[in-house]
């Protein structure tokens, strides 16, 4: 059970995560469209997403190393402020049908982008700032409550993008950018009642340790590969499903259907995720989740039928969420106190890095090579992770059952 101050903080870093992810929902719908509307250039639709993957990695270090020395809570609402000046910029820069200000707008949306990443590592030091006597199993359980926020910004996201594309007109999209201001400054409202302190106590708090020493330890490894791994697989299947279905003539309702089946598989297993990592260990679950993915290859594999597509992606994002938030998680066991912000910066450095050349690359590799060959290429780096994952849980013992 979490104590009740923990479930405080957790409440409202889930509420935070699902402002973030509607806004992130928004963004993603729409931004294409509107560079297509102003770009002067229809090959440059997709700059301002590019702009948004840029900020995103250029901030992320930064993002860590700020908020071990303002804190948390004043650190994720600066991000949250950057999400406003995004969303107010973008509206101006649609109506203006400016590309440039459009363009800058996505670089200070990959700010915010980069702070809200931080709300499942603020949810391991809310665990770790509580009365719970075990700190590693509530910080599993506090990760992955937050990570379930997502569930509700994927029910949310969709219907705020067509609720407010036509609210400014004749400035279509604008008022979706408005809504994108709006939740972000939501966001900052509730961080302002998050209760954490500015320096986590720590029962070890030794001095740092060098980078290099910290990554190679073969749990960082395990750590890192599985989120790594998980995002990319993820991310390089699902943004090249549209064009797999509609290479194969099926409609865009379809697809969406598709992908709003895989959105929910992202985050429902949130809400016992932490539980069963508590249970049989990170390494385990991350193992768990590996095979999930290998599955969704293999379903891919079988056939283009829309079922083959929807139970692939439902099963994609299954096995996303058990190896990233059990990665989360064993990243939170591998650092000291001191070393956090560096460790923590370095993983999502790395990581949406990784995402951003995955999101560009998705679309050229699914042209050249196709649907099918796209899932076998994905195996080498699972079957690795899934090895990795393995012989770490086999040197470590099940928990006791609660």
């Amino acid at each position: 059970m979490l104590h009740r101050s923990l479930i405080r903080n957790v409440s409202i870093l889930a509420t935070c995560q699902a402002f973030f992810f509607m806004a992130n929902t928004i963004q993603i719908t729409t931004s294409a469209l509107v560079g297509l509307q102003i770009a002067p250039n229809p090959a440059l639709a997709t700059m301002p997403l590019a702009a948004q993957f840029l900020g995103n990695m250029l901030s992320t270090m930064p993002a860590s190393l700020l908020m071990a020395r303002i804190g948390r809570r004043l650190g994720l609402m600066l991000g949250s402020l950057f999400g406003v000046i995004s969303g107010l910029l973008a509206t101006w820069a649609v109506v203006q049908a400016s590309f440039p200000l459009f363009m800058a707008a996505g670089l200070l949306y990959g700010v915010f982008s980069a702070f809200g990443q931080y709300f499942r590592f603020t949810a391991a030091d809310a665990a770790d700032a509580s009365d719970v006597a075990d700190k590693v199993a509530a910080r599993a359980r506090a990760i992955a409550l937050v990570m379930a926020g997502g569930l509700v910004a994927a029910v949310l996201g969709p219907e705020l993008a067509k609720a407010t594309q036509d609210l400014l007109p004749p400035f279509i999209f604008a008022g979706c950018y408005l809504m994108i201001a709006t939740v972000a400054f939501c966001c900052g409202v509730a961080l302002a009642f998050l209760d954490l302190p500015h320096r986590v106590p720590a029962a070890s708090d030794a001095p740092a340790r060098p980078l290099f020493e910290i990554v190679r330890r073969p749990e960082a490894i395990t750590a890192f590969a599985a989120a790594l791994v998980a995002y990319v697989t993820m991310n390089m299947l699902m943004t090249a499903t549209p064009l797999a279905m509609l290479a194969c003539g099926y409609a865009f309702a379809d697809s969406a259907m598709v992908i709003q089946w895989h959105v929910v598989g992202m985050f429902a297993p949130s809400f016992f995720s932490g539980s069963l990592i508590a249970r049989f260990g990170a390494e385990r679950i991350i193992a768990f989740g590996g095979v999930l993915m290998l599955a969704c290859i293999g379903t891919n594999l079988m056939g283009i039928e829309v079922l083959n597509f929807v139970v692939g992606l439902l099963l994609l994002g299954l096995g996303w969420n058990f190896m990233f938030v059990g990665g989360t998680t064993l990243l939170t066991q591998v650092h000291r106190q001191s070393e956090k912000a560096k460790v923590q910066g370095f993983n999502d450095l790395c990581l949406f890095t990784a995402v951003a050349a995955s999101a560009a690359a998705s679309g050229a590799l699914h042209d050249w090579l196709g649907w099918q060959p796209m899932n076998i290429a994905a195996l080498p780096l699972l079957l690795a992770v899934i090895v990795l994952a393995v012989i770490r849980a086999a040197r470590r013992p099940l928990a006791a059952p609660v």
